[in-house]
């Protein structure tokens, strides 16, 4: 019987945050190890374990995948998060970029310097409300579905929520012109798998305050 996977990587959201989102709620239990210095690191990348030097690295199936986008496949695939057919898995795949390009700018938001931040956040809410968001929001009004593609979950829905809750934690009322996103939100949140996952205690990371930024030994977005 295969063990649980193992995650491998900082301990912060950065880009395992994606993929520990998308175990949840496919209901699998998983073990992290935590790189807690350089030292953590090295051996891994000296024991052969990153094969392009980076993490995030997932130990699953006999196999130690790196890549976040390969991972993220992966575990789609395996849980039933991927689509039924080609058409299903390209929007699937279309609707994940566009949330991994969103969230590619929240996560790197705190390591920004000081004086930058505040003009960043606002580019990153612009963007969201402007971008990306409406695209969605006109998708569920289109099919006039509970989910974004083939009227079940998908890493597309679950990539989604988490996004939306990212942007929440930079403007609480971001999704105030999108009621249809507003429900998907409520809707996504209360699968058991999730709701559990969104529970104080769960394996979800917080978002990296000013302390933890200040004690960092190393930015975790320079290795991924």
């Amino acid at each position: 019987m295969a063990g649980k996977p193992k995650l491998h990587y900082f301990k912060t959201r950065g880009r395992m945050e994606t993929i520990r989102w998308l175990l949840a709620a496919a209901g699998v239990e998983f073990e992290e190890q935590y790189i807690q210095s350089k030292a953590d690191l090295e051996k891994l990348k000296k024991d052969g374990f990153l094969l392009f030097q980076q993490v995030p690295m997932v130990e699953i199936d006999g196999m130690k995948l790196v890549q976040t986008r390969a991972i993220l496949n992966y575990i789609a695939e395996k849980y039933n998060l991927g689509g039924k057919d080609i058409k299903q898995r390209a929007l699937i795949d279309m609707y994940c970029e566009g949330t991994m390009d969103l969230n590619e700018m929240i996560i790197h938001l705190p390591f920004k310097p000081a004086d930058q931040k505040e003009k960043e956040t606002a580019a990153i809410i612009e963007k969201a409300t402007e971008r990306y968001f409406p695209v969605y929001e006109k998708v569920l009004k289109d099919h006039g579905q509970d989910f974004l593609v083939g009227n079940q979950l998908s890493r597309a829905d679950i990539q989604l929520l988490e996004a939306i809750l990212a942007t929440e934690e930079l403007k609480a009322d971001v999704l105030s012109k999108f009621p249809l996103l507003k429900a998907l939100k409520t809707r996504i949140s209360n699968i058991p798998n999730i709701k559990t996952f969104l529970q104080p205690g769960s394996p979800r990371k917080s978002p990296p305050d000013e302390k933890m930024i200040a004690e960092v030994w190393v930015n975790p977005l320079n290795y991924t």
